[in-house]
């Protein structure tokens, strides 16, 4: 099983597969969830809409897309303090990470989303949480070889 607590930017390279090639990714939030779709080929990601569920509603959503997407694994943007401590939600983000991992059977690979949605509004992102999650599946991608 692949590690869901390696940082994907320093595990990356050595533990991605190279026949995985399609990602959705995930801005977890307590009301809502970015989810952004993306593939190797390309280095690029593709806003999707915004899930605004919790608890278990959230995780129809999400089934819903991955059936949609028949994505090769998942990526989730793990919050952290500027100096990189961790905070509660980043305790909340790791445990979505682990449940969609026992969910759905999928490899889930975790990204630091520090500064995500700052990078997403200073774009100018209509919707905050969608753009967060290309921030961070783009991040993903940029570090495989």
């Amino acid at each position: 099983m692949i590690d869901p607590a390696a940082p994907a930017e320093k595990a990356a390279a050595s533990v991605v597969p190279s026949h995985f090639q399609s990602f959705l990714a995930f801005d977890f939030g307590l009301k809502r969830t970015g989810v952004a779709s993306g593939n190797r080929l390309l280095r690029s990601a593709t806003p999707q809409s915004t899930i605004k569920a919790e608890g278990d509603a959230r995780f129809a959503q999400v089934e819903a897309r991955i059936r949609e997407w028949q994505p090769d694994a998942l990526v989730v943007g793990v919050p952290y303090h500027p100096d990189g401590a961790p905070h509660e939600n980043t305790a909340k983000a790791k445990r979505f990470a682990r449940q969609l991992h026992g969910r759905f059977n999928l490899p889930v690979y975790e990204v630091d989303e520090r500064y995500s949605t700052t990078e997403a509004l200073a774009a100018g992102a209509k919707d905050a949480d969608a753009a967060s999650a290309c921030v961070i599946l783009e991040q993903f991608l940029r570090s495989l070889p």
